[in-house]
């Protein structure tokens, strides 16, 4: 189908690609503490990821971003989507991707250092929002199983709402 006919229309909800990104060895994920000069979630602890550069699919930008901030590769598998409804056009639509890594230590990034955090730990860190909601739903699938979709939102109150399809 040429440009012509795919449908974009400025008026419609429009969404930015980005990636998520959750490495596991055992029962621990691989997460980054950002760094202190990060204007967003400086200190707090957040999965690996980031955009989707033009002329790139979902899948090499995660395997890009992986190496670029920990300096470490692995399969990684496809595990759910996440609309995050920001109120405004564009939104945003995480690609989450899951992935075990068995050997190879992380390298520190200018986003932040990087730390292998045991899941039973996360409540006592300080996390991104979505953070612990996002990984027990991740903590529960395996390799194979279908991917979930969600939406995140805001709700009057300003509460962090995440629903998942289904």
């Amino acid at each position: 189908m040429p440009v012509s006919d795919q449908g974009v229309n400025l008026e419609r909800y429009m969404l930015i690609p980005r990636t998520m990104i959750f490495i596991r060895r055992g029962n621990s994920y691989l997460l980054l503490k950002g760094a202190p000069t990060k204007r967003l979630w400086a200190g707090k602890y957040n999965c690996l990821g980031g955009h989707v550069e033009q002329g790139e699919d979902v899948l090499s930008a995660a395997r890009r971003e992986l190496l670029e901030e920990t300096g470490l590769t692995t399969d990684l598998w496809l595990c759910g989507t996440v609309i995050v409804d920001s109120g405004q056009n564009p939104g945003i639509c995480l690609y989450v991707f899951s992935g075990e890594c068995l050997e190879g230590e992380p390298k520190p990034s200018i986003e932040g250092a990087v730390e292998w955090v045991a899941f039973d730990a996360l409540g006592d860190l300080p996390v991104v929002e979505d953070l612990p909601v996002l990984l027990g739903r991740i903590h529960t699938l395996k390799y194979g199983d279908a991917p979930f979709a969600a939406r995140s939102f805001y709700d009057d109150q300003n509460n962090l709402i995440v629903k998942f399809g289904g």
